[in-house]
């Protein structure tokens, strides 16, 4: 049986000081979310700015007329609406990913120009459930409980920039449908949630034929187990890295040989896999199986080994972690902002006018400092092997102009206009508040900047269970 309304509880939990972004396709769930959005910021923070968007991905030729009609309702509504296209080519494989990644990037676009401090999405309950049935179909079960197996955060940080909260995850898509039916506002079916040749649809399928919801219920409880664990596995590794890891020097973390002797083995094991993804620019994490043998390797004594881009030097004095030197970017012209390497943001001022940029005779390159200018750099590590603050140096990010390396990026005082800062390789792109305190723990440690302000006031688990 549905409940009258769809649980509203979680937008009393998020922030709005600095307004909100709906991101809204014209299906039930966003627009629901946008007028369940709407009549709370009107009751409890009148002053907020509300700004709907839509994104037209290129992909359906019937995508704007269902953006025009997001458009209809918002101006009825009085709601700011912008329609914003995924220009350009799209990729042959790996569709739904590219999709999702460009979605994200023109939302916190449009967030930032307009000074809004959070995007809000419309995922329910039963996103969840498919999200957690999908990635359990994948989990070879070597890794217990699953990172992935916790499904959507929440909130989670987008590019290190700005928080996507997910408020309605408490609800199921029925509840919201019957609420838009009481409303009398319609919405758009999306023919590709039920294209098989997609794994979500696919999922979605097989719960539907679910009569009972067994499935689903079990599927939000492993999701809540899951999420609990990971982020309490996530606190106690965090506090190994802050009691066992230090950076020597750029591009280097020494690891305390007690890190191998902790009682905490599992932590242990997990905080090495994020240091060495960290180190390694890495988005996702080394294998779990393989993080342990090396772990064992570490407890058993002297080695060189690599994983994950990243290489371990187990010395007298300490475990060292730095970045190979295969693999590394090629030269290229600074055009904007990017991640270089998955291990450092390079932001430039091109306001600033003080550089030039893009393919010019004259333009700063970015590219590794490489061995032989690394070799001619003097050194300060800490205590560390020399040869290895040098190594670990050769793999940082330095400016070139005309075939000579000018110094470190960040560090050329003719190019104060660069910026450069690190990044926390796994979470870089996507952090989920499930690993906040770990997300700062590396963050600290390498010298990043601190992870920006949560927008809920209490990253607990959501109670899936409320609409049934």
């Amino acid at each position: 049986m549905l409940d009258a309304e769809p649980d509203l509880s979680n937008f009393s939990q998020i922030d709005f000081t600095n307004g909100a972004l709906a991101a809204v396709s014209g299906g039930s769930d966003s627009t629901a979310l946008l007028l369940l959005l709407k009549a709370h910021l009107d009751r409890s923070a009148p002053t907020a700015r509300l700004l709907a968007v839509t994104i037209d991905h290129g992909l359906r030729p019937e995508a704007a007329v269902e953006a025009r009609s997001v458009a209809k309702l918002c101006a009825e509504r009085g709601i700011a609406h912008r329609t914003l296209n995924w220009s350009g080519a799209k990729p042959s494989a790996g569709l739904p990913a590219a999709a999702r990644e460009a979605r994200y990037r023109l939302l916190a676009e449009a967030a930032q120009a307009q000074g809004i401090g959070v995007i809000v999405t419309g995922h329910t309950a039963d996103d969840q459930a498919e999200t957690v049935l999908m990635r359990a179909a994948r989990n070879d079960g070597r890794e217990l409980a699953g990172r992935g197996l916790a499904g959507m955060a929440p909130a989670t940080l987008y590019d290190w920039r700005i928080w996507i909260a997910r408020p309605l995850l408490g609800a199921r898509r029925a509840a919201l449908r019957a609420f838009l039916q009481r409303e009398h506002v319609g919405w758009v079916e999306d023919p590709t949630n039920i294209d098989t040749n997609f794994e979500r649809p696919r999922i979605r399928a097989v719960l539907g034929e679910d009569r009972s919801g067994q499935r689903f219920a079990e599927a939000i409880g492993l999701a809540r187990r899951a999420a609990g664990e990971r982020e309490q596995l996530g606190r106690r590794a965090a506090a190994l890295i802050g009691e066992f890891a230090s950076r020597p020097a750029r591009g280097l973390i020494r690891l305390d040989p007690g890190l191998a002797e902790a009682d905490d083995t599992r932590a242990a094991v997990y905080a090495l896999r994020v240091l060495l993804a960290a180190t390694g620019g890495t988005a996702l994490l080394p294998d779990q199986a393989r993080g342990e043998a090396l772990f064992e390797q570490m407890r058993a004594g002297r080695l060189c080994a690599t994983l994950s881009r990243a290489v371990v030097d187990i010395r007298r004095n300490g475990i060292f972690l730095r970045r190979e030197s295969r693999d590394l970017p090629r030269s290229a012209p600074i055009a904007g902002t990017l991640l270089w390497d998955g291990r450092r943001r390079i932001t430039p001022d091109i306001e600033a006018g003080a550089i030039t940029l893009g393919d010019s005779s004259g333009a700063w390159l970015i590219a590794p400092l490489g061995a032989a200018a690394a070799a001619k750099t003097p050194i300060a590590g800490d205590g560390a092997p020399p040869s290895l603050v040098r190594a670990a140096l050769a793999a940082e990010p330095a400016l070139w102009r005309g075939g000579e390396c000018l110094g470190f990026a960040g560090d050329v005082a003719a190019a104060a206009a660069i910026a450069v800062s690190p990044a926390v390789a796994p979470f870089a792109r996507f952090l989920p508040c499930f690993d906040l305190v770990l997300a700062q723990a590396v963050a600290e440690l390498i010298g990043a900047p601190p992870v920006p302000a949560c927008p809920l006031a209490a990253t607990v688990p959501v109670d899936h269970g409320a609409k049934a």
